[in-house]
């Protein structure tokens, strides 16, 4: 039995006794994959078939006329849909990149350091899990006031960095991490920062992919920053765009636009999602370092 590797926890060959669970996991698998076969499917819809009675599921006439039809539109107003593009590109990036230093930073601090309210800070952090954005919505309207982050590109960036699900995965990992590791490169010479660098982050990186995918998924799928806190069009983001496509001009045929849209929205979650996946799992399934 131990040169059988087919029924570790991660099995490199086939055993008949796996069976029975790919009995259930491909149906599993197959209906959880249908939301996603419908999006590619509605996009490609002629107009006939988005308001077909009953609804179709699959396409029978598949058009790239949806398609052609949103970019048509997009050369007709005064901001092109290329500048709302690479607002959204660039302001995605920076919150990823900036998401990851913080929370590692933060999550290390907390976790390995000792200062006074220390539990303090990890109890708000906690509870902050608690409430949606909609019930905070009025106090960050007026905090990004107060600011002077209103009618500005930072105001996509900066309330975006306070994600409390982010520290709190990050801190878990973290603390499965043995404390003798952090004191040994401590004895070795090592500073803080080295430490963070060099001991914590190479050990963590599952919880960041999964903080990444996170912040780049509430980043590029975010309507609320520009509809509520962006008066100049140039600096809305392409999700913004989007949401206005299927109200502008024309009800039926904005349908169609709108179905283009949401799967060039759902494109670059799919595929962040496709090459991440595995550090995602480890996250999911361990929860920490063993």
């Amino acid at each position: 039995m131990s040169s059988f590797e087919g029924r570790q926890i991660n099995p490199k060959n086939f055993h008949k006794s796996q069976l029975k669970f790919y009995a259930i996991l491909i149906p599993l698998a197959v209906f959880m994959g249908l939301p996603i076969v419908y999006i590619f499917n509605h996009a490609f819809k002629p107009i006939d078939e988005l308001f077909a009675f009953p609804p179709r599921f699959l396409v029978e006439k598949p058009t790239w006329q949806n398609f052609r039809t949103l970019f048509e539109s997009s050369s007709l107003g005064a901001t092109p849909m290329s500048r709302y593009l690479f607002n959204s590109i660039i302001v995605s990036l920076v919150v990823v990149f900036l998401t990851i230093i913080v929370a590692t930073m933060a999550g290390y601090v907390l976790s390995k350091k000792q200062f006074r309210m220390k539990k303090v800070l990890t109890e708000i952090n906690t509870i902050a899990l608690m409430f949606v954005a909609t019930a905070v919505s009025i106090p960050r309207y007026f905090v990004i006031q107060q600011l002077g982050l209103i009618n500005s590109f930072w105001v996509h960036i900066l309330p975006a960095l306070a994600m409390p699900v982010g520290l709190f995965l990050i801190k878990q990992f973290i603390d499965q991490i043995p404390d003798e590791m952090l004191e040994a490169a401590l004895m070795d010479g090592a500073n803080d920062f080295q430490v963070y660098w060099r001991v914590i982050l190479p050990m963590i990186k599952p919880a960041i992919a999964t903080v990444a995918i996170l912040a780049f998924q509430a980043t590029w799928n975010n309507v609320e920053i520009s509809d509520l806190f962006i008066n100049n069009e140039s600096l809305r983001t392409f999700a913004f765009y989007m949401s206005t496509l299927a109200t502008q001009g024309n009800a039926v045929a904005g349908q169609g636009i709108g179905a283009a849209a949401s799967l060039i929205m759902f494109i670059p979650n799919l595929v962040i999602f496709i090459f991440m996946q595995k550090q995602v799992m480890d996250t999911m399934a361990h929860s920490g370092i063993k």
